[in-house]
């Protein structure tokens, strides 16, 4: 017999894996209520059967989510600009933002490690919902593929080939990783060039190849194609340097790394994700969509 208390400790790892299979907070969320509501649906008799909650939840959790990526790729298609995964805020007490939450629920909480970060979630958009589905449940959460088989509805060689595939998406020879001070260092020596509009010295911080992509969602205004060389990445923050009176920028945790987030009359207007590289700024992600920016209007 499953008690409330068993069933409902799963929560953070179901919020865990639909986040990262969706890269959306506001998803992930709706998930985990489906995923309760169809537990909940069934007679005491049929919970009572079941051996494992845990792995009954995940089985279910992971289905609406293949199903969510599925429908997702020709949303995207009609997205607006370039889409960016939603990004998460540092502190643990993300869920009070929500709108209707009374109080943080620390079943609720996102675990922060090198799979919540932005370049890995971008990396994780080029992997087809299958393959992103078997990658995650296999590789970052250990479960078997036979397990996986039971959620993507293929066999268990099928979901090893499918892992498989989605590893030769990932790059192939990693900058090595930059320890989080000398990254946050960076990340503040970047807001100051900025908001000083020193061209020279934001060159100096980007990688010659550096990128820049922003995300507004067709709600506000953002390039529509990602910003590419340091120069040009440089010439374009400076150009912005200013342009609101009343604009702060603020040094906060983004997805488990240090970032920006820029307030307009209090109000959270953009948060800037980054990715650090030999102390050199590789890629910024720029998510200005209103609809995606909710976990932050408690900063």
């Amino acid at each position: 017999m499953s008690s409330l208390g068993t069933v409902m400790s799963e929560r953070r790892q179901l919020v865990n894996l639909a986040y990262r299979l969706l890269g959306s907070l506001a998803d992930a969320e709706d998930v985990v209520q489906e995923t309760y509501a169809r537990w909940y649906a069934q007679s005491a008799a049929q919970q009572e059967a079941i051996e494992s909650p845990g792995a009954w939840l995940t089985r279910v959790a992971g289905r609406i989510c293949l199903d969510q990526l599925r429908s997702a790729r020709s949303r995207r298609e009609r997205y607006v600009g370039e889409w960016i995964p939603e990004p998460l805020p540092g502190r643990t007490e993300w869920l009070s933002a929500r709108p209707g939450a009374a109080t943080a629920d620390p079943g609720d909480r996102v675990t922060l490690d090198e799979s919540i970060s932005m370049a890995f979630l971008v990396v994780l958009e080029a992997m087809t919902p299958a393959e992103r589905v078997a990658f995650i449940l296999h590789d970052v959460f250990r479960y078997s593929f036979a397990e996986v088989a039971e959620i993507v509805g293929r066999t268990p060689a099928a979901c090893r080939q499918l892992a498989s595939s989605a590893r030769r998406r990932l790059p192939a020879s990693p900058a090595p990783a930059t320890p989080t001070a000398q990254q946050a260092g960076i990340v503040r020596a970047f807001k100051r060039a900025w908001e000083t509009a020193d061209i020279d010295a934001l060159i100096g911080l980007l990688a010659p190849d550096a990128t820049a992509i922003g995300d507004g969602g067709g709600h506000v205004r953002a390039a529509l194609q990602p910003v590419e060389g340091a120069e040009q990445v440089a010439r374009f923050f400076a150009a912005r340097a200013g342009a609101m009176p009343g604009m702060t920028v603020l040094e906060r945790t983004v997805n488990g790394r240090p970032g920006l987030v820029v307030r307009l009359d209090g109000a959270v207007v953009s948060v800037m994700a980054f990715d650090v590289a030999s102390e050199r700024i590789r890629h910024i992600w720029a998510v200005l969509n209103p609809d995606k920016l909710r976990p932050w209007t408690a900063d």
